[in-house]
């Protein structure tokens, strides 16, 4: 048990939860939080309350936000802001087939000057944007870092929201993307349709990775779709799996009946298991 916080970036963006490590922070607080090696400024969407879960893996708050910070977290808004629509101006301009998706900025030590900008694009192929990097480091006086991204990190970027209709996996706590096949969406009896394994990306969906071991331990234990199984209220044949209530549907001899049974009260019968041995 531990107490948690919830802060976002953006108004109405995601959100991010962290330990209050002792800090007493009300909505609408700005505090500071630890981004990869730097301490970001976010406002607090949720205050702290204790919580039933583990929260030794949370990152801690560093404190409330002073003055110099806010003022900083203003010029690094501003400079995100100047930058993309400056960027999409010289994109039409010289007529590239690529998209801004993320944009992050570095200011220097008074918080007055940017001093690198680093833009993520998606792009359906390899870009040649050397004129463009010229013409955009001379409209914003900093040194540029062009990415291309996958769609997958597109994604993540933009903090999409997937079917299910919550934030993207990727976008909240997938840390690393892994490989995903079509035999994982066969595995948990998905029809093989993209329109229904797709994500936002046009890839197959992260979850069907992460929720594959679920399933592929369930058909270890289960009987096979047809094969026949004594359950409590008699014979029958395995007509349904239900993998996520750790269970089957069976159609049983006696009058047709069909009742779904856990797997712990169903046994197959000795023909079926004499043939395996």
């Amino acid at each position: 048990m531990g107490m948690l916080c919830a802060v976002s970036f953006n108004r109405a963006g995601q959100l991010y939860y962290f330990d209050p490590a002792g800090v007493e922070v009300a909505v609408g607080d700005q505090v500071l939080v630890p981004v990869g090696d730097q301490a970001e400024v976010a406002e607090v969407v949720w205050a702290s309350e204790w919580v039933s879960d583990d929260t030794d893996g949370f990152e801690k708050i560093l404190g409330l936000a002073g003055d110099r910070d806010r003022k900083r977290a203003g010029v690094v808004r501003r400079a995100k802001a100047r930058t993309r629509v400056a960027a999409k101006r010289l994109i039409r301009e010289h007529g590239l087939p690529m998209k801004i998706v993320g944009i992050d900025v570095e200011v220097d030590d008074s918080a007055s000057r940017v001093v690198l900008a680093t833009l993520f694009f998606s792009a359906p192929h390899r870009v040649d944007f050397r004129a463009l990097v010229r013409d955009l480091a001379a409209t914003i006086d900093a040194r540029l870092d062009l990415r291309q991204v996958n769609p997958r990190d597109e994604m993540r970027l933009q903090n999409a929201i997937g079917s299910c209709g919550r934030d993207t996996c990727c976008s909240t706590f997938l840390a690393d993307f892994e490989p995903v096949s079509l035999r994982m969406a066969r595995d948990q009896d998905l029809p093989v349709n993209p329109m229904r394994i797709a994500g936002a990306c046009g890839r197959l969906m992260c979850c069907l990775k992460f929720e594959h071991p679920l399933y592929a331990r369930y058909k270890s234990n289960a009987p096979d779709v047809g094969s026949c199984v004594s359950t409590g209220e008699g014979e029958g044949r395995v007509v349904e799996h239900r993998a996520l209530e750790d269970a089957v549907v069976v159609r049983l001899d006696e009058d047709g009946r069909r009742v779904t049974c856990p797997l712990a009260s169903v046994c197959s019968s000795r023909a079926a298991y004499d043939s395996r041995g």
